[in-house]
């Protein structure tokens, strides 16, 4: 009984351990993606790609030199992995500038696939069971900077690729040539930045600031009108409250499996196992979302030019189902969540990764279709950095939990779910702004 007591207590203090290193990484994963957006918005892709890379390859050498008596490396390990990641996703998702049309689905792909990568992991640990030492696996993970060495000074420009492109833009090998002449470079002039600006306000391009019908004729709105916006802070609640329900499921996953499961290791491992598949699917179920953006946003546009809206009000207003349907689907998952059955988490862990699939593509598709492409860098950080201090919350909910509410999440579910609920204030508004619009007209 004593020794049973003995290992229960270590296992507690293991697992709060655990959720204190994924509590810092996760919030070094949003926080700091505003001054690595600032870095690339300023300094482009490469410098970008070169810090990116770096982070990455001391935190998995880090873990892998890594051992039970030095195991305070992990506190700073994971955050350095987690903000490397985040630098790689924003230097990726400007590909999407090169698919025109399925631009929002090229963006929500990189996502899902950035969604999925914790399935990494499973394949790890099961090498791990085979019998293949942890600290192998993390050389070899160290071992692919070679790699996105290769696709950072060959494949990608060295300053941004541009949106819209310009008809003689090149990518690959030439890409930095092509972006010379593009707007790729900091050395062009000022007077054909303005040219580019108002042939790119004239196409309607999705990342102009909407409500600006005449965007020809106007510089486009600063970057702190963007962030001090009503949009903006709609966006932000709308992002942080599904945000941390997703990141205290996962980091509160192996207790809560540990209490539904009585202890069962057996039945802890299955679970868990099913849950690292399920992410591998992310990459599957990100797409949907932009391809339904891309869809309805054509659609609109004709109905825009029909009826003569602006086109950027139509590009705003195709984002309102892809809100409201992320929103309805991270209620459903954290009602599951909530349900103390264990078999019913293999349901949960299913809408789990729909619903994040969503989330994180929805995020970065919605910021670049509601604000000026010149400032998503900076955007899309300032998003995730605010987001961070919301997410920060989960170590305290769930020492909460642990402590004064003895293992029971019942009254903290209850607050979340009332918390997840504000998430369709924005797409309500967002759909306000076109009924508004079509009442003007």
């Amino acid at each position: 009984m004593e020794l049973k007591t003995w290992t229960e207590t270590k296992c507690s203090a293991q697992d709060s351990k655990f959720s204190l290193i994924f509590t810092l990484a996760s919030f070094s994963n949003n926080f700091m993606t505003f001054p690595m957006g600032y870095i690339f918005d300023r300094l482009g892709t490469t410098v970008a790609r070169l810090i990116a890379i770096f982070l990455y390859g001391v935190a998995t050498l880090l873990i892998a030199v890594s051992s039970a008596g030095t195991a305070p490396m992990l506190l700073v390990a994971f955050p350095m992995l987690a903000v490397g990641g985040i630098l790689f996703l924003l230097t990726n998702l400007q590909v999407g500038n090169l698919f025109g049309k399925h631009r929002s689905t090229i963006i929500t792909l990189y996502n899902g696939a950035f969604d999925s990568s914790s399935a990494i992991f499973l394949i790890i640990k099961l090498l791990y069971e085979q019998g293949l030492k942890l600290r192998i696996s993390f050389f070899i993970l160290c071992a692919f900077s070679i790699w996105h060495l290769i696709r950072t000074f060959f494949l990608m420009p060295r300053g941004h690729i541009p949106f819209p492109l310009p008809s003689n833009y090149s990518y690959g090998i030439n890409c930095s040539r092509g972006a010379e002449g593009s707007q790729g470079r900091k050395g062009e002039d000022t007077g054909k930045e303005k040219v580019e600006l108002r042939h790119e306000a004239n196409s309607s391009s999705p990342a102009v600031q909407q409500g600006t019908a005449n965007t020809d004729q106007r510089d486009p709105p600063s970057f702190w009108s963007c962030v001090l916006s009503w949009r903006f802070f709609w966006h932000l609640v709308w992002f942080s409250s599904m945000q941390l329900w997703h990141y205290l499921f996962i980091g509160t996953l192996n207790p809560m499996l540990n209490h539904l499961a009585h202890g069962d290791q057996h039945l802890v491992s299955t679970f868990t196992n099913a849950f690292a598949i399920t992410q591998l699917f992310g990459v599957f179920c990100a797409p949907w979302n932009g391809i339904m953006l891309d869809h309805l946003k054509k659609k609109y546009q004709q109905e825009a030019r029909q009826r003569g809206f602006p086109e950027s009000m139509a590009d705003l207003h195709s984002t309102f189902p892809s809100l409201a349907l992320t929103s309805l689907l991270c209620l459903g998952f954290s009602i599951c969540a909530s349900t103390p059955i264990l078999k019913l988490q293999y349901f949960t862990f299913i809408l789990q990764v729909i619903s994040r699939s969503f989330l994180f593509g929805g995020n970065a598709a919605f910021l670049t279709l509601a604000f000026p492409s010149q400032h998503f860098g900076k955007i899309y950080g300032t998003s995730m950095m605010l987001s961070a201090l919301v997410t920060f919350l989960q170590f305290p909910i769930f020492i909460l939990i642990k402590g004064p509410l003895q293992g029971d999440p019942t009254y903290v579910n209850i607050v979340l779910i009332l918390f997840t609920l504000l998430s369709f204030v924005h797409p309500f508004l967002v759909s306000r702004q076109w009924r508004d619009q079509e009442k003007d007209a």
